[in-house]
C-alpha cells in the first residue's frame, strides 16, 4: 500500500481553475491505475478521471474538455488540472492509487 496526500483544493469561481496534486509515499513507477474520484454531500464517491502508467487515460462525461490529468513517476505525484470549473464541481476531491490506497480528500468549492 502507498500513502496518498492530496492538496490544492479551495473556493474558486465559476469559470476559474484550480490544480490539485496528490503526492504519494513511495514509487509510483509499478503502479498501474491512478485516479480522481470526488464526492458532493449527499452523493456517492464518483469517478473522474485516471491515468495507467503507460499513459492510457480516461475522464467522466461530465468533465471531458475541462479536466487533465497527469502523473509524473519520477516525483512520485498525479495532478488534475480543473479549468472552466462550474458550481456542479463542488466536491470532497480524492486520489486513488491500485488497488486499495486512497488520499484524504480536499474540498473544492466553486461559487460566486
Amino acid at each position: 500500500q502507498v500513502q496518498l496526500v492530496d492538496s490544492g483544493g479551495g473556493l474558486v469561481q465559476p469559470g476559474g481553475s484550480l490544480r490539485l496534486s496528490c503526492a504519494a509515499s513511495r514509487s509510483i513507477f509499478s503502479i498501474f491505475f491512478m485516479g480522481w474520484y470526488r464526492q458532493a454531500p449527499g452523493n456517492e464517491r464518483e469517478f473522474v478521471a485516471s491515468i495507467t502508467h503507460d499513459g492510457e487515460i480516461k475522464y467522466a462525461r461530465s468533465v471531458q474538455g475541462r479536466f487533465t490529468v497527469s502523473r509524473d513517476n519520477a516525483k512520485n505525484t498525479m495532478d488534475l488540472q480543473m479549468n472552466s470549473l462550474k458550481p456542479e464541481d463542488t466536491a470532497v476531491y480524492y486520489c486513488y492509487a491500485g488497488p486499495d490506497s486512497w488520499g484524504q480528500g480536499t474540498q473544492v468549492t466553486v461559487s460566486s
